[in-house]
């Protein structure tokens, strides 16, 4: 019986935590760091401050939604891909030593586990149970 309950507990852990890191993060899109974030956008993206707006704003739906049942399903499958399409800005972050907030990025390999992380937390918190 203490296994479902430890497993139940870890479960709105994670959730709690994915849904504040969410929101610390869009934080930075709507703050003068946005400037730094601009420049860890691939080349290739079209307007790069209009997808940072876009994804701070991601970010807060993303959390609100893990923390609502009614939303939970569509929020995780949202934030994992979310995850995977932000990707390539941290890569170039990493390679060219953009700084953010005055501080280099994650190193590459930690950042790639970060997300990994992030995305199995996600599936975890959100999808595991679905359907």
């Amino acid at each position: 019986m203490i296994v479902p309950f430890v497993l139940l507990i870890s479960l709105l852990l994670y959730r709690d935590a994915l849904a504040t890191m969410l929101l610390f993060t869009a934080s930075a899109h709507f703050t003068k760091m946005k400037r730094d974030l601009v420049r860890m956008m691939p080349d290739w993206i079209p307007r790069p401050m209009a997808l940072i707006y876009f994804t701070g704003v991601c970010e807060i739906a993303g959390a609100i939604g893990l923390l609502l049942p009614s939303l939970r399903q569509a929020a995780g499958i949202a934030l994992i891909v979310f995850f995977i399409v932000v990707f390539p800005a941290n890569v170039k972050a990493a390679r060219t030593g953009v700084a953010v907030g005055g501080k280099r990025t994650t190193p590459l390999w930690l950042r790639a586990s970060m997300q990994v992380l992030f995305i199995v937390l996600t599936w975890w918190s959100s999808l595991r149970n679905a359907g």
